[in-house]
């Protein structure tokens, strides 16, 4: 991508990969401006979401961004907390944290996702006021689906490797596994 291409895509909008009923809504903090520019999630050559994807097992194959539309054949889709592209996640303002937030609860009941999967645990403490929330699994339930705050993919996020990140999905990989079982709640 050229220098002009990246600038021409600030502040897009990139349409979701949603549907009913999904088995987990990833939702990343916002799209980057190679994702706009591309109009894939996660599409950033640095960005590590579409390995770490399937090195926890929620793909079968490592998929590439352009095949995001297979993703709800697996149950899963992708949102984000705040919709508009900017070069890095600093750009944006608690304020449009915290408006993202009120969308995704209406969004989530909506869609009706089983789990809701925030790849950012900065981004879930701005956007719902959770000033303490860690990795893992949360407490609250946006919109009815339950919640994990997960690693932000990033390659910004250095201290999380390709490796560790696989591993905290995979926990969550395991608990919407779990909770699929008959009898579980």
């Amino acid at each position: 991508m050229t220098p002009e291409e990246l600038a021409a895509a600030r502040d897009r909008v990139v349409p979701d990969v949603v549907a009913g009923g999904l088995r987990v809504l990833f939702c990343g903090i916002n799209p980057s401006l190679t994702t706009a520019a591309t109009g894939y999630h996660f599409a950033h050559p640095g960005n590590r979401f579409w390995p770490v994807l399937h090195l926890s097992g929620f793909t079968p194959r490592r998929l590439s961004p352009a095949e995001q539309g297979e993703l709800p054949s697996y149950g899963l889709g992708i949102t984000n907390v705040v919709a508009r592209a900017t070069a890095r996640a600093d750009e944006l303002t608690a304020e449009e944290y915290r408006a993202g937030g009120h969308i995704l609860v209406e969004k989530t009941g909506r869609l009706q996702p089983r789990w809701l999967a925030v790849v950012g645990v900065t981004a879930y403490r701005t956007a719902f006021g959770e000033r303490h929330a860690r990795i893992g699994p949360q407490e609250r339930r946006i919109g009815g689906a339950r919640v994990w705050a997960l690693p932000n993919p990033s390659g910004l996020n250095a201290h999380w490797t390709v490796d560790s990140m696989a591993e905290e999905y995979a926990r969550l990989r395991e608990a919407v596994e779990e909770t699929a079982a008959p009898g579980s709640g």
